[in-house]
């Protein structure tokens, strides 16, 4: 799969939210999926596609909710993204911005072969690499979906979320913070800063 999205946003609340923006997907049509989860630990995914060919096919069994139906993306901005469910269950707009250290990894990740990315000790390397660079506590670029597959993300141009308002089924979620406790999905581990992604995921059977 390749496309763009946010791949975690914490906040001081104990909500996390993320977003996936799959334009190319091999095992159907693109599609959009917002991912929420609340301080009580508890996963919602809204998404745009049937389960079976959208993120619930390989995180689904650590998801409590799920719920199809359209959602809008509107680019107000070059950095600039308003993203919200055709009900406004999520209502949420994040600013993207820069710095020396994003530009330095999205350069690399750039550069670096196919071969690299879908190596499981470089990716690991990169991952221990990339925590304490970005600030953004654990990282695993390979390991296992909650439905026993085995992934491979490869994220190649990297930005900060540096603003970010978000309402989820009328509740606002406030200001953005890194956790207590890391969140995580299986062996996927949300930054514990905002970060916005483009790239793309590799998932086989394990």
């Amino acid at each position: 799969m390749a496309g763009y999205g946010v791949m975690g946003l914490p906040f001081a609340s104990g909500h996390v939210l993320g977003l996936r923006r799959w334009t190319v997907s091999s095992v159907g049509p693109g599609f959009t999926s917002i991912w929420h989860r609340n301080p009580a630990g508890r996963w919602t995914f809204y998404e745009t596609a049937p389960g079976d060919v959208a993120c619930t096919r390989y995180f689904g069994a650590g998801v409590e909710r799920n719920k199809l139906g359209p959602i809008h993306l509107e680019w107000q901005g070059p950095r600039r993204l308003h993203i919200r469910t055709d009900d406004s269950s999520v209502d949420w707009t994040i600013q993207l911005g820069s710095t020396l250290v994003t530009r330095m990894m999205s350069t690399a990740g750039a550069a670096l072969p196919l071969g690299a990315w879908r190596s499981p000790p470089i990716l690991k390397a990169i991952g221990h690499l990339a925590g304490p660079a970005l600030g953004v506590g654990n990282v695993k670029l390979t390991g296992m979906t909650s439905n026993g597959q085995r992934y491979d993300a490869n994220p190649l141009r990297l930005w900060y979320v540096t603003e970010s308002s978000a309402v989820v089924e009328g509740e606002n979620l406030g200001p953005t913070g890194p956790l207590a406790e890391q969140a995580h999905l299986a062996d996927f581990y949300f930054p514990q800063r905002g970060i916005f992604a483009m790239g793309r995921v590799f998932v086989t059977p394990a």
